[in-house]
């Protein structure tokens, strides 16, 4: 098949989120000669990949599968790449989208080199939204290591400051620039997949498991970057509250899933991020306890299966049916104590650990926030896709909740019916 035969004459795909899901959407149709516009609202690509220690199937690091991701972005022309970019509104019909988008101001050009000198000089301190609000960066930041685009960012808190003055003095390649201000792209395409991803739900809406009330509990997500080498902690798992080695931690799972009161689903990945969680205290202390409390155990294919046998099979790994009803704080030592009915024995099961984390599920981006486009939803916020219809469609978790094996095989998937749509046009 020629070029010329692959591309139809309007042959634009617009990609919202720039997670794996989108990522893998935008390449698969880019590669078999599509234009495609990829559109991210963070300052970087990689999504909640990127914020993970390890993933499965092979439990490596994120850099692992990004770094070629990226590197097929840079090799590839049909692909544009517009980071703190958000959709305002899409209008048409499919085959034919117009749509609206706002690029918001990084404060860096182009000429960025990634040489840290305006990290140096600024002292202005702003929360790490990557990781979680944990700890404290600098104003002028690079999102991470391997961050694509591979360039710093300005935080609006400094701009008009003497922080903002120092950077830009420092800068020797005029990359910064205060000047830059919000715009709005037009773009008009054939096709819109939405790989919106998903949040964390707010572990605080839990009143009884005590997220935010005690400083020893965290979530699975906070305990990814806390484990990541280029987390807060530079990788070591240690409590929030005086920095102690754990010589005892306890996973409570479907924290806020399967419960109609919060998300009334399962999420598919919490029971195997805690199983390999699981791994990533056993690595760095051997002599821990780990208590998992469960309502039952949900290792989805034969893989996940035998991992999960592998964790059942360590004798310093207690599994525990029963759903956690309350956790409180010892006076003194920061402990928590978990309660909970053992489903198995029936009885109350009170376990003192020195560190608790929550197995939260995940909520789709669009819940808190609809999109600006002529979509259907279920009533848990994930998008239905109407392939009868056809012209947009959702990949990833903006559909359903899913790994990232199962989101960038629907992602393909999703990329071939934006495909469809424009050769019907």
């Amino acid at each position: 098949m020629t070029e010329d035969k692959a591309t139809p004459a309007s042959g634009s795909i617009l990609v919202v989120g720039g997670g794996i899901s989108g990522i893998t959407t935008a390449l698969e149709a880019a590669e078999v000669g599509y234009e495609v516009f990829l559109i991210e609202k963070n300052p970087y690509l990689g999504g909640r990949v990127a914020q993970l220690n390890k993933y499965f199937p092979k439990l490596c690091p994120p850099t692992c599968g990004l770094e070629i991701n990226f590197r097929r972005i840079k090799d590839n022309p049909r692909v544009k790449v517009l980071t703190m970019a958000e959709v305002e509104k899409v209008d048409g019909t499919p085959g034919s989208y117009n749509v609206s988008i706002k690029l918001n101001p990084r404060y860096v050009n182009e000429n960025c080199t990634c040489c840290g000198e305006c990290e140096e000089v600024c002292e202005t301190l702003i929360d790490s939204s990557y990781n979680l609000e944990m700890n404290k960066i600098k104003g002028a930041y690079l999102p991470f290591e391997m961050a694509f685009p591979a360039r710093y960012v300005m935080a609006p808190e400094i701009k008009g400051t003497d922080d903002a003055k120092k950077c830009k003095d420092a800068c020797k390649y005029d990359a910064i620039d205060f000047d830059m201000e919000a715009k709005t792209l037009d773009l008009q395409v054939g096709a819109v997949v939405w790989a919106t991803g998903w949040e964390p739900y707010d572990a605080k809406k839990i009143d009884n498991l005590g997220f935010g009330q005690y400083p020893n509990i965290i979530t699975n997500m906070m305990m990814e970057r806390m484990a990541s080498p280029n987390g807060p902690t530079k990788g070591k798992i240690a409590r929030p509250s005086d920095s102690k080695e754990p010589e005892s931690i306890a996973f409570v799972q479907c924290a806020g899933s399967r419960d109609e009161n919060h998300l009334p689903y399962c999420s598919y990945i919490c029971c195997m991020a805690s199983l390999k969680q699981t791994t990533y205290v056993r690595e760095q202390y051997p002599d821990a306890k780990i208590y998992i409390f469960y309502i039952d155990v949900r290792a989805p294919g034969q893989r996940y299966e035998k991992f999960y046998q592998k964790i059942k099979e360590d004798e310093n790994v207690f599994m525990i049916k029963g759903k956690v009803a309350e956790v409180s704080e010892e006076d003194g030592t920061g402990n928590i104590t978990v309660v909970a009915e053992n489903a198995v024995t029936g009885e109350k099961t009170n376990q003192t650990v020195e560190m608790v984390v929550l197995a939260t599920g995940m909520q789709p981006t669009a819940a808190g926030a609809k999109l600006p486009a002529d979509l259907k939803y279920n009533a848990d916020g994930f998008i239905i896709n109407d392939f009868e219809k056809g012209g947009m469609f959702a990949a990833g978790c903006a559909n359903k909740p899913a790994d990232v094996v199962s989101s960038n095989q629907n992602a393909t998937g999703m990329a071939l019916k934006a495909i469809q749509t424009l050769v019907k046009k």
